[in-house]
Parts: C-alpha cells; structure tokens; sequence
C-alpha cells in the first residue's frame, strides 16, 4: 500500500534540492545537540520517511532514498518504511554498505552532500571530509524548514535547581574538578554541547525531551569565566538566583554562534567530536586550536557519588515494589477483565506516581504482547495495540524519573500457557542475566570483556540479540548514559570505557523472534571493588533491581547447578526486600511466586 504523504514530502525534498545543487541530502535522528533522543521538533527523519524509531539516518538523492537503522529496529522499520519508496539498510548486516561506503560507491567527483550541519557530529564531518574525495559539502542550511510548513515550536520548557542535597556535590566542585581535568588534555578553555552533561555540572534540570529532564542549552567555561548559553524564558527567578549566586554569566541560547566567532583567537578549545556539532565545530576551528577530547564531564558524571548511590538504592527498591504490585495485578486479572497493552502500561505507571519522589516516566513504556515483543523497542498506540489474553508472554520494558535516580527495569510474564520453546527461551535469558549479575572481573575491564557472560547461553542455542546487554543510566537524567556499556562487538574508532566502581549499568540480555515472541529480562547493577591482592584489584556488580523472575516460564532442567543456585538466591533475596512493603495478599504469592 503505497504511503503517498511521504511521496509527496520526498519529491518536495528533491524539488529543493535540485534547485540548491544538492545531489545527495543527510537526516540523521539529532538535535543540536547529537542527542539520542530529540524533541518533536527535530524529527525530521520520521518526518520524511515514517520510521519513529530513536536511531536511524535517511538519505535521499534524486532516483531513490534509504534508511539505516540497527538491529533493535529492523522489524519496526520494515513495518513503517511499507509504501514510502525507502529503502531499509540493515547496519551491520553482512553485505549492507555503511552510510559513508554507500556515498563512496555511489558519489561522483564534483558532487554535493548537503545535511544540516547543526545536527551531524563534528566527528562524522570530518570523516566524510577526510574520506570523500572530490565532494563538496552543503551543511549551513536545513531544507525541511520550508518543506514541514506544520513544524513544532522549538522546545523552551522551564528549568529547575536540582538540590545539593540530592547532587551531592555542588557546582563549584564539580566545574574545578571538570577545568582540572580539561587542563590536563592540554585545553584552557571547554565548549559542552552535551545536554545531559550540562545539566549534571549545573545542578539543574529542564524538560525540553520527552522523559530527559534536560533544558536546550551550551556552557563555555575557562579558567576566568563560565558562560551558560539558555533560553532566559526557560528560567524563572529561583534559577536566575541560583546562577548569579554562582556567578554564571547567562546568555540566551541563540547567540552562542555569534559569542564563540567574536572570541579572541589563540585559545586551545576541548571539544568532545561525538557530541558537538560540525557547524559548532567549523566556527570554532576557525580562530581556535582545537583539543579533540571527550567531555571531561562524561566520566565525572557516570561515576556517582556516595550521595547519589544511596538514594539510588532506596529509589529502585521502591521502584521494584511498584513493578511487583504491577506483576500481581496483571496475573490476577488476566482474563477476567479486558487488559491491553496500553491499559496495562497506564496501570504500572499508575503505580509509579504513587511514589512520592516520582516526577515521570524516563522512557515511553514498550508494553508488548506476544509478536509484538519480538520488535525491541515497540510502543502502543490508541490506533494499534493488543488485547492481552491468558496465554503466552508479555513483555514491559520501563522506568521512572525519581528525585533520587532514573530506573530501567525490563520484566517478560506469563500469562498463561507458554510453548515449550518459549521455555527454553525463557529460561535461557534468565541465565543469561544471572551469570552477568555475578560477574567477578579484574579491574581494567570493558564492557566487551564482560558482555559474553550474558551471551554465552544464548549463543550456545545459535541465537543473538541484535543489541548490547547494557548501558550506563543517568541519576535523574538520560535513562542512556555513556561512556560504560556492555557489548561484544568491535567496532573500529569506537571508544570503550574501563569499567569504575560507582558505574552503573543496566543487564539486558534477550531472545526475539520474529512473528512468535520476544523475552527480555533487564535489571540495574553497580560496579564495586572487591578484593585487592597481588592479582590486582577484583570487582563485582551489586544488584539495585528486585522484581521476581517468573517462575512460570521457567523450565528447571535446561539450568546447571550452578545457575539454578543463582536464580534461587536472587529469587529469595527478593522475598525478603519486597515483601515487607506488599498487602498480606500479594506477599503470599510473592512467597509462593519465587520458590525454585
């Protein structure tokens, strides 16, 4: 069935990049600010070509278009690209060319490549500059601003202070801390574009993403001055306030351009080429040297603090009490009243705000029954969903934003009868999240020394996830948070981080096949240091997620002794924190929900 919107908004594109002399035109999913995910405003990739989900590029030249995307998305995109003339590029399928290898092959010498240079990366810039030869680049001008007549206002929501109390360190501290470790790459002088990085060294929050409490914004700090560039309507007197006090000069977000041109040249600028834009970077290249480093902020702000870690541990196992009730509603109603996937993610988040320190959700809910589940990160909606039956798997990936942490929590239930395949799935997930959870690993590892403990099982069946098994989370910010992550798979120019105590990270191994069902079981861990001999230093995670695994979809005789003793001990363990805070009723089947 032909999609004849995207048609006409696709030969709209082409009309104007013909009369621009732009022969091939880049939309990635970013804002200014490279984040993952963006305000309405900025998406105008989906606007173009349908696909909704939270990575993919599109190009567009005049005979044809194609969208990449990773794994997480490829039957969401297949679904969605149905009828629009664009191609689906599966990234990292063997033989599906890269963006930058598609342009190789199929550019000629004098041609253009136009983007919006506002919303690519500084450091795929450069690489297109360094590896298209005899091409000219466009990026100073976004043709969807004629096209997308409709467009959402550019987002202004309001910011507030988060308290030194909940920080645990104050701004002071960390911008010294930040400018100590900007000036030991060599720079005097810090450009940050990164929003969630902002708003962690200023002790504030906004509201300009869905879910990401962040506030459009750019810092500039040397050794003097400290420049906050942010729209003043987004800011109120408490937070005027707040910025004099610590003597933050504010400037509105719209002339950052402008102060970063007229600067005195000389000055050695760190910027982080992941995040900062190649306009941004072409304007500051100019008059400036250049330090082409990650934001100091990254690490600071991934390793949390004492403050932090205890009321994320008090934050998640309120959290996981919610999820538990949520567990309970759903397998005592099933059946007996209409439940679909919407109501069923309207009732969890329901529960959510009954805790006193909730503020919203940190992710949209993917509330997926049955095939649905089988696309990683799909989402209801009031014009497609399912009812909920008492029979097979459902699966509820979600999470809260608290004043005191960010939640991630993945939990697949059975409602009913389960196949004998979904068994072994099942439970060969739930090993596999097992085995990571009691890791002991010497400290000097990545996440890519570790992500095979998870696979393993799942690899054994010849089966893959086509996504890592975890990811930092921020506290009170991005539920996706780098730079520690857990994956496998090498890729060249990609940076990996060395796993510190205080990180934490999500453990998220599944199983989804397509058509039939989809499992995954997600939990929140802590690095800690453990024992220190002349083997060096030993870790191990500490586990802040405790919601049941579902017994049900359990099948005993495909576990080892081994990881049968792990589900055991995680099952107890959660009994005990839980059950104090359940209804008579529902500690009952708690009790009874978690024998092995």
């Amino acid at each position: 069935m032909e999609n004849k919107v995207i048609q006409e908004r696709l030969a709209a594109l082409r009309a104007a990049m013909k009369r621009e002399g732009i022969d091939f035109y880049m939309m990635p999913t970013a804002d200014f600010h490279n984040s993952e995910y963006v305000n309405d405003y900025f998406k105008v990739r989906e606007y173009f070509c349908n696909f909704s989900g939270s990575n993919g590029t599109l190009l567009v030249w005049q005979e044809g278009a194609g969208l990449w995307t990773d794994g997480r998305y490829f039957i969401q995109a297949e679904k969605e690209l149905t009828g629009t003339t664009v191609e689906l590029f599966r990234m990292q399928d063997e033989g599906v060319p890269t963006i930058l290898e598609f342009l190789q092959q199929n550019m000629q010498q004098g041609q253009t490549l136009g983007f919006d240079g506002r919303v690519v990366p500084m450091s795929q810039g450069m690489n297109y500059e360094k590896k298209l030869e005899g091409v000219s680049f466009a990026y100073e001008q976004d043709l969807a601003e004629a096209i997308w007549t409709d467009r959402p206002k550019f987002p202004a929501g309001k910011v507030t202070v988060l308290d030194e109390k909940l920080a645990g360190m104050s701004f002071e501290e960390k911008r010294e801390e930040v400018m100590k470790k900007a000036g030991e790459e060599g720079a005097d002088s810090l450009l940050l574009t990164k929003l969630d990085d902002i708003m962690w060294l200023f002790n504030i929050r906004g509201c300009d993403v869905e879910c990401n409490p962040v506030a459009m914004s750019y810092a500039w700090l040397t050794k003097e001055a400290t420049v906050l560039f942010i729209q003043g309507q987004a800011l109120g007197q408490e937070v005027k306030a707040y910025l004099a006090e610590k003597q933050v000069e504010v400037r509105e977000y719209g002339t950052a351009v402008d102060y970063l041109k007229n600067l005195p040249s000389g000055r050695k600028v760190l910027m982080d080429k992941r995040h900062c834009s190649y306009a941004l970077y072409k304007t500051v290249a100019e008059k400036q040297a250049v330090v082409e480093k990650n934001n100091p902020t990254e690490l600071l702000k991934a390793v949390k603090n004492p403050t932090e870690l205890a009321n994320m541990e008090q934050i998640y196992l309120k959290d996981s009490v919610a999820l538990t009730k949520f567990i309970y509603w759903l397998k005592t109603n099933i059946g007996k009243q209409e439940i679909t996937e919407i109501s069923a993610a309207d009732k969890l988040e329901a529960l959510r705000r009954e805790i006193p320190e909730c503020i919203d959700l940190s992710f949209p809910s993917i509330s997926a029954y049955g095939a649905n589940a089988a696309m990683m990160h799909y989402e209801p909606t009031p014009e497609s969903y399912a009812v909920l039956k008492p029979e097979g798997l459902y699966l509820i990936d979600s999470g809260g934003q608290y004043l005191g942490g960010t939640t991630d929590v993945t939990r697949t239930i059975a409602l009913g009868p389960v196949t004998e395949e979904q068994k072994l799935h099942y439970t060969m997930v739930a090993a596999a999240m097992l085995q990571m959870t009691n890791a002991c690993f010497l400290y000097g590892c990545t996440g890519r020394n570790l992500d095979i403990l998870a696979r393993q099982p799942i690899w054994n069946m010849a089966l893959d996830y086509k996504c890592g098994t975890g990811h930092g989370v921020g506290y009170i910010l991005n539920v996706h948070e780098g730079p520690q992550s857990l994956r496998w798979r090498y890729v060249e120019g990609q940076t990996e981080s060395l796993i510190e105590a205080g990180m934490d990270v999500t453990n998220e191994p599944g199983i989804y096949i397509e058509g039939s069902h989809g499992i995954r079981i997600e939990n929140v861990m802590v690095a800690e240091n453990d024992t220190k001999n002349e083997y060096g230093q030993f870790m191990h995670f500490k586990t802040l997620t405790w919601v049941l695994i579902d017994m049900e979809a359990i099948e005993m005789k495909h576990l080892n002794e081994v990881q049968k003793g792990y589900l055991a001990a995680y099952q107890q363990e959660v009994c005990r924190k839980i059950s104090p805070y359940l209804t008579p009723e529902e500690a009952e089947w708690l009790k009874k929900a978690t024998e092995c």
